[in-house]
């Protein structure tokens, strides 16, 4: 399973939701969605993350993009 940031839902420069590959589900950044929980945890576990391009992100990119999440 894979997660691309979705490009129509950027707010002042910052991802609001994303996009699971797999399903096209959109998956907003809310602590009580449980799709957005496990989103975080499968980043935790190395799953790939595009940006809203579709370029992959780098594990780096990653690491500080989970940091700045709530």
């Amino acid at each position: 399973m894979t997660y691309q940031l979705f490009k129509d839902d950027i707010v002042f420069g910052k991802a609001q939701c994303l996009k699971r590959i797999f399903d096209g589900a959109i998956i907003p950044f809310n602590q009580d969605n449980t799709d957005y929980q496990r989103f975080k945890e499968d980043l935790a576990n190395g799953v790939a993350l595009s940006d809203a391009e579709g370029n992959p992100m780098t594990a780096d990119q990653i690491k500080t993009f989970l940091e700045g999440l709530a």
